[in-house]
């Protein structure tokens, strides 16, 4: 019998899991509280996205979107440094950060951890760039805050076997 998550879809789905997961790596790997937020993110020139991939049983991606401001932010307190521009330290720790959180979501449903595999992450920066994705079969996107700055995950699912 071929395995299937068809029937933890409403677990996989459950927007609390991708609250908890950011709340954990906020806080456990970057020592940071963050929450979700009730503004929309943050519109700055400079903007960086990370994207993982997963594969297998699920196919769909995790995204990591902010403002350089953000990113800095948080990749300020992931390394100790003090970073004020987005260069490649800040590009990897940003990377890291969106791994992290793919890991750590589909962690939360152990048929989905045993069965999904995950990219290594691709990490955009620039300014007036648009990431298309196609209708997915279901998506979950979270604006976080933190001291003042705002980022986005968002889960997108395009296939569940």
């Amino acid at each position: 019998m071929p395995l299937s998550l068809r029937e933890s879809l409403s677990e996989i789905a459950d927007p609390r899991n991708l609250d908890l997961t950011v709340e954990e790596i906020c806080q456990m790997m970057l020592g940071i509280h963050c929450r979700r937020g009730e503004r929309p993110l943050e519109e700055e020139a400079e903007r960086v996205t990370a994207v993982v991939g997963f594969g297998g049983l699920l196919s769909g991606a995790c995204v990591f979107r902010s403002g350089g401001g953000a990113a800095c932010a948080l990749a300020s307190h992931m390394t100790g440094m003090e970073l004020t521009e987005v260069d490649d330290t800040v590009k990897d720790g940003i990377g890291e950060i969106c791994n992290m959180l793919a890991g750590s979501w589909k962690g939360k449903v152990p048929e989905l951890a045993a069965h999904c595999g995950l990219s290594v992450p691709a990490v955009i920066t620039g300014r007036d760039y648009n990431l298309h994705v196609q209708a997915p079969e279901f998506r979950l996107e979270h604006v976080y805050e933190f001291e003042g700055n705002t980022f986005e995950v968002t889960i997108l699912c395009d296939g569940l076997q």
